[in-house]
């Protein structure tokens, strides 16, 4: 049953699901005509999208480099030792799908950037020494551990209302991450996750010889093409280690100042710079690192293309009043005891046409919060749904899976189809937690 269930989802993913820079147009579409639909003008919708367009750019740029510096690192020789000996421990293609699963979803629990990365790296790693272990699917299990991230230490939701002067203090105060991330009702679902999702990736494996391996793309044989010293003084100072070290330990000092002013705090931008001076002090010298950067680059073009098209969604959506409408009609079917429930599928909705954690939160906060309070329902626990539904539709949404894809070199039809059943089965999993729990 499994399998014809995941045969049949890879087949209509495959067959319908289109490009995801046409998935990013066909989607601003649906908004613009549903802004319309609800009262808006043509004009007005325009000009909602418009505004929107360009709000993305700081984050487009540091998921730029995120792609570009964490391939970069992963192409080091030490690197490469270090993925490939954690990688030897998986024997069989069930263990790789396994081991994937589990190594992505903690690296995503403790930073979602670095999970996204991590994850996909180490998928490569794998990929090159299992035999037999069907790409797409490693892939997929590497990215599907991304589910966990909004409950884990990066979360935007709950570091937001752990934050002195957050926009919705006035409502529910400060409420500490202990009843948030580390609540036990958070913990749970993050511990049965992590549990059960290695298994489903697992059943999900296509019959023997049906599988499609790593050296189908080996095109992504990422060797750094290494130019021999020259004669000339510029030549001598591309290939100088001396200038590699020198710029790096200005940069591990910035670092190592950083956590020392505020504790293991990661943010992409931390993540980036780390990445970054890594790569390039261990890639020894300059002309090294920078064939390693250029052959990353190569995988950014989703990024660029598309986040511009998710921020317009994202600005008619707002501005035109789609998010509150949606949150509002979930909670007019809600009770004391379904409210998380439905909040949590009102968020997993509404992060389709937003996908930021932080910018649903703004959407969605004002209407779920007053909600659930009227309700008797605990604000963390509405915060929370808020979060599991934000991450729990990532899953099939091409706008986060693009750096994975990127450094994968696959796209978006050949995850999408194993995505779409740990959809359904985390999906299970989450809802019955938030009414049972």
């Amino acid at each position: 049953m499994m399998k014809a269930l995941t045969n049949g989802s890879v087949r209509l993913v495959s067959r319908y699901l289109p490009d995801p820079f046409l998935f990013a147009v066909i989607l601003t579409l649906i908004v613009f005509f549903l802004g319309l639909f609800i009262g808006n003008t043509p004009g007005q919708m325009v000009q909602f999208w418009g505004d929107g367009f360009w709000n993305l750019l700081a984050f487009s740029m540091q998921m730029v480099l995120i792609l570009v510096t964490g391939h970069t690192l992963a192409n080091t020789p030490l690197f490469k030792r270090i993925l490939n000996g954690i990688a030897s421990l998986a024997r069989t293609p069930g263990q790789a799908i396994m081991l994937t699963t589990v190594i992505s979803a903690a690296a995503a629990w403790i930073n979602w950037g670095f999970g996204l990365v991590i994850g996909a790296l180490f998928a490569r790693a794998i990929a090159r020494q299992v035999e037999r272990v069907d790409y797409r699917l490693l892939i997929a299990s590497a990215y599907s551990g991304f589910i966990v991230w909004h409950a884990g230490l990066a979360g935007s939701i709950p570091l937001t209302i752990a934050t002195e002067d957050h926009f919705t203090q006035d409502m529910i105060g400060i409420i500490p991450t202990s009843d948030t991330i580390f609540a036990p009702l958070n913990l749970t679902l993050v511990i049965v996750l992590v549990i059960l999702l290695p298994i489903i990736n697992r059943m999900m494996m296509p019959e023997p010889g049906r599988e499609i391996t790593f050296q189908r793309y080996d095109k992504l044989d990422d060797e750094t093409p290494f130019f021999p010293r020259m004669a000339t003084p510029a030549d001598r100072m591309e290939n100088s280690r001396v200038l590699s070290v020198l710029i790096s330990i200005i940069g591990f000092w910035f670092i190592l100042d950083y956590f020392a002013r505020n504790g293991f705090q990661l943010n992409l931008n931390i993540v980036n710079l780390t990445f970054l001076f890594l790569g390039i002090l261990l890639h020894g010298t300059p002309r090294r690192f920078l064939n390693a950067m250029t052959e990353a680059v190569k995988g950014t073009m989703g990024i660029i293309v598309q986040f511009p098209f998710y921020a317009g969604i994202m600005g008619m959506m707002v501005s035109s009043g789609l998010a509150g409408l949606i949150s509002e009609w979930f909670v007019s079917i809600s009770n004391t005891t379904t409210f998380p429930f439905f909040t949590f599928l009102s968020a997993g909705l509404v992060n389709i046409f937003v996908p930021s954690g932080g910018g649903q939160w703004a959407v969605q906060a004002p209407i779920m919060l007053p909600a659930g309070a009227d309700l008797g329902v605990d604000p963390a626990t509405t915060a929370m749904a808020v979060a599991w539904g934000d991450a729990w539709t990532n899953l099939i949404q091409p706008f986060w899976a693009l750096p994975a894809l990127g450094i994968a070199g696959l796209g978006a039809r050949d995850i999408m189809g194993y995505c779409v059943v740990a959809l359904l089965f985390s999906g299970v999993i989450i809802s019955l937690g938030l009414l049972l729990l």
